[in-house]
């Protein structure tokens, strides 16, 4: 039974055993990426071919960084990329709980590999790294506060970058439910409400899925530009 429409972000009241989330949610992604991994056919398909032309525009983003010089960087980006797109669209299913739309699914994804890029430059270019905490051309009496500014503002990098995320995706859901629950009441009331309650539904899915897609994107778009720190 929901109570509001943020039970809709509630694992036990989507599933009906809160046990199976984690097997079904983990067994939902990768059988999707095997599918889109796997050549089906003699010749690629167009779905073969689809997603070929999706993790090449990742890998090029990751080319033009300074994450190039880092190993096995771009499989990370690019696998993480597909992950988070096939998590996006499967929260869109019916009664499956949205994994991308909760704070702890991102921040496990961007803390680590915001950290793993900052450790990194510390370890091998301490210098420059501290360096480019002091913007060039800056008056001296300016220097400890941009030092400090910049400090916070790479600090808060991780969390920026999971808020944008989970908030993007909740604010979806949000908005399909309150259209869900609105065309399941006017199916008493109004046929005409209904059709259009419907219509309007079915475009807010086309326009999500959208979402899905682009916020997958700037999630992976940032961590390639934050290697730009790794000197």
């Amino acid at each position: 039974m929901m109570l509001d429409i943020f039970s809709s972000f509630d694992p036990g009241i989507n599933l009906i055993n809160n046990f199976s989330s984690p097997l079904l949610f983990w067994t939902m992604v990768s059988s999707s990426i095997l599918l889109f991994s796997l050549s089906l056919w003699s010749t690629p398909s167009n779905l073969i071919i689809l997603m070929n032309s999706v993790t090449k525009i990742m890998n090029d983003q990751g080319s033009r960084t300074r994450g190039l010089h880092l190993k096995g960087f771009n499989i990370i980006i690019v696998s993480l990329f597909i992950i988070i797109i096939n998590v996006n669209l499967i929260g869109l299913l019916p009664a499956v709980f949205s994994y991308s739309s909760h704070l702890l699914f991102t921040l496990s994804f961007g803390l680590p590999l915001w950290l793993a890029l900052i450790l990194s430059a510390i370890m091998f270019n301490t210098t420059s790294w501290i360096a480019s905490l002091l913007p060039g051309g800056a008056p001296h009496w300016l220097n400890p506060f941009l030092v400090l500014i910049e400090t916070i503002s790479i600090s808060v990098r991780p969390l920026t970058l999971s808020f944008r995320l989970a908030a993007n995706m909740s604010a979806g859901h949000i908005v399909l439910t309150l259209i869900g629950t609105y065309c399941a009441a006017s199916m008493f009331s109004s046929l005409i409400g209904l059709i259009i309650l419907f219509m309007i539904q079915m475009g807010y899915i086309m326009f999500e899925i959208g979402i899905c897609l682009i916020q997958s994107y700037i999630f992976c778009l940032l961590l390639s530009l934050y290697a730009d720190d790794h000197p």
